[in-house]
């Protein structure tokens, strides 16, 4: 069987996902680090040993991601485009892509068909990202999990106004200082950064009835209610939503290899 790979290289995490013909056959996520051709290296030995393939078995590979260019032997796609593939094949009625990850966060707003009119992208400032709620996780000693959920859910909670990081911080110490509940100061952090993302989403989502919540801070379920009540949409959340750009480059890919197969010109691109 001929296998597709999406490889998506991020600043913070490495995705792999390996499409067969039945469907995802396997999909990981390790750390990055400092050397993003070495992450790529380490999933697809790991993904290979996992579900027992070798290099061979995989017809095409499509990198995507920051770090997509330090992968030789694959096909480039932008995240732009491996996003909206990889929504559109789990939401197929979604419209807008709210994509917050590690350093950054896009809006992207999609055609009937799926492909792309336009984005917008956040990548010169942590505020709004999964670095910006590291370093607010630390303040109260919490990991990435516990703080997720150690906020209030229906509130607001107190107000964080800065947009700078740092002066945030000094915000949070000083409602800590004042003896504000924990729950209401995380609830204010989540509420920041939704509105942080909300003043770049809001021109996309316009009448919008499909909104798409994905990259790794989809994962706090604290941010999520918060971009809910701050948007006043219902949001969807994939289930797996730090894999949707390495899903969509595995799609991607899986389309090159039925292209190639068709004109007899397919090669293996992971040699």
């Amino acid at each position: 069987m001929a296998y597709a790979a999406g490889l998506d290289i991020g600043s913070k995490s490495t995705k792999l996902v390996f499409l067969g013909q039945d469907g995802i056959a396997g999909h990981y996520v390790i750390p990055t680090g400092a050397n993003s051709g070495k992450a790529g290296e380490q999933i697809m030995e790991l993904g290979l040993a996992d579900i027992q393939l070798v290099p061979d078995d995989i017809a095409f590979l499509v990198a995507t991601g920051y770090g997509r260019h330090s992968v030789e032997s694959a096909k480039k796609v932008s995240e732009i485009s491996c996003q909206g593939k990889g929504i559109r094949s789990l939401f197929p009625e979604a419209e807008v892509i709210i994509d917050i990850g590690g350093q950054d966060f896009k809006v992207i707003k999609l055609k009937k068909e799926g492909t792309i009119l336009s984005f917008a992208m956040n990548d010169k400032c942590a505020a709004g990202t999964g670095r910006y709620l590291e370093l607010m996780a630390g303040i109260f000693d919490m990991n990435l999990d516990t703080f997720s959920e150690a906020g209030d859910t229906t509130s607001d909670g107190e107000e964080i106004s800065s947009v700078c990081t740092v002066f945030a911080e000094t915000e949070v110490i000083n409602h800590i200082s004042r003896g504000a509940e924990e729950k209401e100061i995380i609830s204010g952090i989540f509420t920041a950064v939704s509105k942080r993302v909300y003043s770049l989403a809001q021109r996309f989502i316009g009448d919008a009835t499909s909104v798409v919540f994905t990259g790794g801070v989809a994962m706090n379920i604290g941010v999520a209610k918060a971009l809910e009540r701050v948007s006043g949409c219902t949001i969807l959340t994939p289930r797996e939503p730090q894999i949707t750009a390495a899903l969509g480059a595995a799609r991607i890919a899986r389309e090159q290899i039925s292209e190639l197969s068709g004109v007899g010109r397919l090669e293996n691109t992971h040699s």
